[in-house]
């Protein structure tokens, strides 16, 4: 039987460290071959595309996930789940919370890599449900000791610092300026819609570790290049993804491609990560196909003993 899942049903069954080790786990079977992930296909529809991400757990499961860009008010996203031996679709989750959290899921798995491991403050521009995903799994890896955020808009900053606080029990403070966000801050997250940067990179400190959520292409970033520069540290999800951006993803372009690591070979020991504590890191997220499937298997675990 197909089990229908809603967001309400991710939200509540769904913590933050079975997102993150999800997600490890995800990233790790990408590196060894297990997990095949493509970058995500475009439709053309006229006034919008359908995007499709797909996935296969080799022996397990395949499924994608399908989105539009048309930018309905209430457009939601479809994530569907096969059987690998039979083809059945085993699960269909219908919304937007499941994909917001395995974003997150992938935000605190490089959290737990790249910050520093003393890391306990974070600084958010952006306050919609990215940003409080990123925030949401960084509490499943680092003990957090206070969250400050900006957004333009002062009434959504100030609900996302009192849900910070009521949700996650973190001292959490709205903040006026970008820069007072990210000022003294451990960990930053970029989780805006914006096409110009919001950041200036001279804000940062020493040893601060970033994920970028939001637009990281060429003539279309929430960051600028100086950010790169500064980086002792770069990391994607996908370099397979990171490399084909329309337009280009400005750390996969030249200087920066060459240093552009991957996250899951990381994971793996293959590649260094941070090696000074006073090195900024930077991870560029930019969504690893399967990974929605990956975890829509993990909560469908989950919710059968409920079943």
């Amino acid at each position: 039987m197909t089990v229908l899942i809603s967001d309400p049903a991710v939200a509540a069954a769904l913590d933050a460290p079975t997102a993150v080790d999800a997600m490890r786990e995800a990233l790790l079977a990408a590196y060894d071959g297990r997990l095949v992930a493509p970058p995500r296909a475009a439709a053309p529809l006229g006034g919008g595309r359908l995007m499709l991400t797909a996935g296969h757990l080799v022996g397990q499961w395949y499924g994608y996930r399908s989105y539009d860009t048309f930018g309905h008010p209430e457009s939601e996203q479809v994530v569907v789940l096969h059987d690998g031996r039979t083809g059945a679709v085993r699960a269909v989750a219908v919304g937007v919370e499941l994909g917001s959290r395995r974003t997150g899921g992938l935000g605190g798995v490089a959290v737990d890599v790249l910050a520093r491991p003393d890391a306990a403050t974070v600084g958010v521009i952006g306050a919609g449900g990215q940003a409080w995903t990123q925030v949401w799994a960084a509490t499943a890896v680092r003990r957090l000791r206070e969250v400050t955020v900006y957004s333009r808009s002062s009434a959504r900053r100030e609900a996302f610092a009192a849900r910070v606080r009521a949700e996650l029990g973190i001292p959490a403070r709205a903040v006026r300026t970008a820069r007072a966000a990210v000022r003294d801050r451990d960990v930053v997250v970029l989780a805006t819609t914006s096409p110009e940067p919001v950041l200036t990179t001279a804000d940062l400190s020493p040893g601060t570790h970033v994920n970028a959520v939001g637009f990281k292409q060429l003539d279309r970033s929430e960051f600028d290049t100086d950010l790169l520069d500064a980086a002792a540290v770069l990391a994607s999800d996908s370099l397979a993804q990171a490399m084909s951006y329309t337009p280009p993803m400005l750390a996969a372009q030249p200087p920066y491609a060459s240093r552009l690591c991957d996250l899951g070979a990381m994971l793996a020991g293959a590649t260094s990560g941070r090696t000074d504590a006073d090195q900024v890191s930077v991870f560029c997220s930019v969504g690893l196909a399967g990974t929605e499937v990956f975890l829509l298997d993990r909560l469908v675990g989950i919710l059968a003993p409920a079943r």
